[in-house]
């Protein structure tokens, strides 16, 4: 029997999946050295998150979970209003995680990736921080990997956790990449207008949607999805008066928000991609997690948690196959693309449903049994 302990892994990527599958893996006695791009590790873009049942749970399972709840901020409904703010309805939200879970947190992305990479640093995994992975040799053995810093490594295994351009899996020869969906959303970070206390949609408008999640006692995180535009044409000193520009034709909580959106550089700007590796997610020794396998719009709030999935999934076989072989990371793979087909599918399907003008789409019933079906341990 192999001793899974006498093993190392180098996990490529510092974000959520990457973060988990370290966690994970130094659980169980693994080596693990993790290289991050960014020298900054906790300066994660974006400004917020929303976490549905099935993220909670894994992130249960990863030990941080009493953090996540104490920083954000945790409730089980959404609000459709009309672009006055006039609320239209109420639905209760689809406890994904189970009963004891809530149904949604959302909170601070920067908060979520300290509460991680806290968590990877307490595990005694070695971190490299401005450090990639320059090239992979692969043997019947392990992989050979030199580093951007001179330094080489020796593993058993690679996971690529490094994102939706996932250099890795360019060098490993998987060709899929991400394309756009035809939106784009702009995004802002918020203090928190009082009373409210869930995330509310409006459709229509200056823009297809606007909205905003609470993400702790004090702050929400706010946007607006268009149709994308050339990322060229609106230069970032504009960004706070674009996303001002659209905003600011909402009611309800919107004009309060909207005297906040004044700093440029506290916008981001993003446009949806559709990205699904249809073929293997690996190559000999090297394999995929998280944005680097797949990705979708935002539509579902499910991005995160397909991404903590992964990481579980791919851990517990792990951890429990005396052979990481050819066998084990296509059980993986097997594993996990209808549930993350699902999904991708369905976030690009509400989407496109906006764009074509259909207003008589079944939005509910795909939700509810995307989100029924996430009720199903990964």
């Amino acid at each position: 029997m192999n001793d899974p302990t006498a093993r190392s892994v180098l996990v490529v990527g510092g974000g959520a999946s990457g973060n988990a599958v370290t966690i994970l893996l130094r659980r169980a006695g693994i080596t693990v050295d993790l290289v991050e791009a960014s020298p900054d590790w906790h300066s994660s873009t974006g400004s917020g998150i929303t976490l549905q049942g099935n993220a909670l749970r894994v992130l249960r399972e990863l030990g941080v979970w009493e953090q996540v709840s104490a920083s954000g901020f945790a409730f089980g409904s959404v609000g459709m209003t009309d672009t006055d703010g006039t609320v239209l309805f109420v639905a209760e939200d689809i406890q994904t995680g189970g009963p004891d879970l809530p149904a949604t947190v959302g909170m601070q992305r920067p908060r979520l990736q300290q509460i991680l990479s806290d968590a990877v640093r307490a595990s005694g995994a070695t971190v490299h921080l401005g450090v990639t992975a320059e090239s992979l040799e692969q043997d019947g053995d392990g992989v050979s990997v030199r580093f951007s810093d001179g330094t080489e490594g020796r593993y058993d295994l690679v996971v690529a956790a490094d994102g939706l351009n996932s250099a890795t899996r360019a060098a490993i020869g998987i060709t899929d990449k991400p394309t756009p969906t035809g939106m784009a959303i702009w995004r802002i970070a918020a203090p928190r207008p009082e009373g409210l206390e869930r995330t509310d949609l409006a459709y229509g408008g200056p823009a297809h949607i606007a909205g905003y999640c609470p993400t702790s006692e004090s702050t929400i995180y706010a946007y607006v999805v268009e149709g994308c535009r050339d990322r060229a044409s609106i230069p970032p000193q504009s960004y706070a008066d674009e996303m001002r520009g659209l905003a600011q034709g909402y009611g309800g909580f919107w004009p309060e928000i909207v005297k906040h959106i004044d700093d440029p550089a506290e916008v981001n700007y993003t446009w949806f991609d559709r990205h699904l590796v249809e073929g293997p997610w690996h190559r000999g020794r090297v394999v995929l997690v998280g944005d680097a396998a797949h990705c979708c719009p935002p539509t579902l709030a499910q991005g995160a948690a397909m991404s903590l999935e992964d990481a579980f999934v791919l851990c517990e076989l792990l951890t429990t196959r005396d052979d990481w072989d050819d066998q084990l990371f296509t059980d993986y793979r097997d594993r996990r693309l209808p549930r993350v087909r699902m999904v991708v599918d369905a976030s690009v399907q509400l989407g496109q449903w906006v764009l074509d003008g259909v207003h008589d789409a079944d939005v509910p019933g795909l939700i509810g049994r995307t989100m029924n079906a996430l009720k199903e341990l990964p």
